[in-house]
């Protein structure tokens, strides 16, 4: 199966096996490893990433299903909202063991981009897809609050 994908701005055409989900692609074809395997169910985003824009579990997304499509990744993700979520991470800290932590910035720049003065409510709404086994959950907040102010 050969498909077109743009990814962090740069058009690929693949020759891919049907079903290989979008992350192996970043991962083990473009050479991409800022998108980690978690747990493989779209249950932990460490794998997130952008298509067309919206936040997406790239370990379960089968990339046949991306013909043509926007891929971002934590490697190439810009604008304002990513500079301040950068900024903020830094600032504050937030990382512990940091596996998870570019699923996490790239739902909050995705949180941003759609609520730029999130409450803590949306925080938690938007970010639940995203799991710490740190549990640096108030520094996230605390980060994606002072990105908010800072965008």
């Amino acid at each position: 199966m050969t498909i077109k994908l743009t990814v962090n701005g740069t058009e690929h055409d693949l020759d891919l096996p049907e079903g290989m989900p979008l992350l192996w692609v970043l991962r083990d074809r473009l050479g991409l490893t800022g998108a980690k395997y978690g747990c493989g169910i779209a249950q932990c985003g460490a794998c997130m990433v952008h298509v067309d824009g919206s936040p997406r579990p790239s370990c379960i997304t089968p990339v046949e299903t991306l013909d043509g499509a926007q891929v971002t990744t934590i490697e190439g993700v810009e604008g304002k909202e990513a500079e301040a979520v950068r900024a903020a991470w830094q600032g504050i800290d937030v990382p512990q063991c940091g596996y998870c932590q570019s699923g996490q910035i790239m739902s909050a720049i995705a949180l941003l981009r759609e609520v730029p003065e999130p409450s803590d409510a949306d925080i938690d709404e938007r970010m639940s897809g995203n799991l710490c086994r740190c549990a640096a959950y108030m520094r996230i907040r605390q980060a994606i609050k002072d990105a908010a102010r800072n965008v």
